[in-house]
C-alpha cells in the first residue's frame, strides 16, 4: 500500500488480488480527510483509473472542495488490466471480433470482490450511495454494470462511451444501428428502475466517423440514441445529463476537462 495525505485529501494505491479476474487490481482511493462516518459518504468508482493521475485528478478534488462546490465522497479509480477490451464490455455479450467475452467476470470482480472489499476497508455496512464511471470502453461497461444492477447504482458517468458496441460489422451489409449497437439492445429489452440518473459527455472532436453521412459524428448519434432509449423507457429528461464539448477530443485532457461539471452535477452543493 502506498498513501499519500494532505491536509485536504488521502491518496492510497493498493492491489486488490481478485479470483474472478485471475490477476491483482491495482486500486486508487482518493478520499476527504476529517470524516467521522464512512457510511455517510457516497462511493464513486471509476473504470480506466490509470487516467486519473494523467488528468491530475486530486487537485481536481481538492480544488473543488476548497471551493465548496462538491459534497464529500470517497473516489476509488480501478486501473485496467492488460485484457482491458476482454474485461470490459457488455456482460454476457461479446462483440463482433469476440471482444468483452470477460465482462461478466468483471462485473463479478465488482460485486462480489471489489465492494466487499471496500466496505472492509472502510468498516461499514452500506454508503449512502454509489454511482459508477468511465471513459470510452470503460464508459460503456459502467453503463451496463450501473443499468442490470439499479439495486445497486444510482449513477452513472459515461465519458466519450463506447456506445457502438455492436454485435455485426458495420461493414456488413445486414448491419443496422437499430438493431446490432449491443447496449441499445440491454436498454431496449430491460426494465426500467426508478431513481437512476445517468450523466453522458461526449467531444464533436470525438472521432470523423459518420456512419449514415448525417453530418455527425457516429460517438454523438450512438450517445443520443441511447439517450432517446433511456426516455422511451420512462427516463425523464431530468435525470439525464448530456454534455457535448466543441473542443472535445477522445482523450483524457478532455476527460478531464469535463470531469469537474460530472462531480458537480453528482455532488454538487
Amino acid at each position: 500500500m502506498k498513501t499519500a495525505t494532505d491536509a485536504i485529501l488521502t491518496i492510497e494505491t493498493v492491489m486488490l488480488k481478485s479470483r474472478n479476474l485471475k490477476r491483482d487490481v491495482e486500486l486508487r482511493f482518493y478520499f476527504p480527510n476529517i470524516i467521522t462516518d464512512w457510511s455517510a459518504l457516497p462511493l464513486l468508482l471509476i473504470n480506466d483509473g490509470q487516467d486519473l493521475p494523467v488528468m491530475q485528478f486530486d487537485e481536481m478534488l481538492k480544488q473543488l472542495y476548497e471551493q465548496g462546490s462538491i459534497h464529500p465522497l470517497i473516489v476509488i479509480g480501478i486501473t485496467a488490466g492488460k485484457e482491458r477490451t476482454m474485461e470490459y464490455g457488455v456482460a454476457g455479450v461479446v462483440d463482433y471480433k469476440g471482444r468483452g467475452a470477460k465482462a461478466d467476470l468483471y462485473s463479478a470482480f465488482v460485486l462480489k470482490e471489489l465492494l466487499p472489499y471496500i466496505k472492509k476497508r472502510f468498516k461499514v455496512s452500506a454508503f449512502k450511495e454509489l454511482s459508477f464511471a468511465g471513459f470510452s470502453l470503460g464508459g460503456l461497461t459502467a453503463l451496463d454494470i450501473v443499468w442490470n444492477h439499479p439495486d445497486v447504482f444510482s449513477k452513472v458517468g459515461v465519458f466519450s462511451g463506447s456506445l457502438w458496441w455492436r454485435s455485426v460489422d458495420q461493414d456488413d451489409p445486414s448491419y443496422e444501428d437499430d438493431k446490432h449497437r449491443i447496449m441499445q439492445q440491454v436498454i431496449r429489452n430491460g426494465h426500467f428502475a426508478p431513481g437512476l440518473k445517468f450523466f453522458f459527455q461526449c467531444g464533436k472532436l470525438d472521432e470523423s466517423g459518420d456512419r449514415n453521412n448525417n453530418g455527425i459524428i457516429d460517438s454523438i448519434d450512438d450517445t443520443l440514441d441511447h439517450i432517446k432509449e433511456l426516455l422511451a423507457k420512462g427516463y425523464r429528461a431530468e435525470d439525464i445529463s448530456y454534455l457535448e464539448l466543441d473542443d472535445g477530443k477522445h482523450d483524457v485532457p478532455t476527460w478531464g476537462k469535463a470531469m469537474p461539471v460530472f462531480l458537480k452535477w453528482g455532488w454538487g452543493k
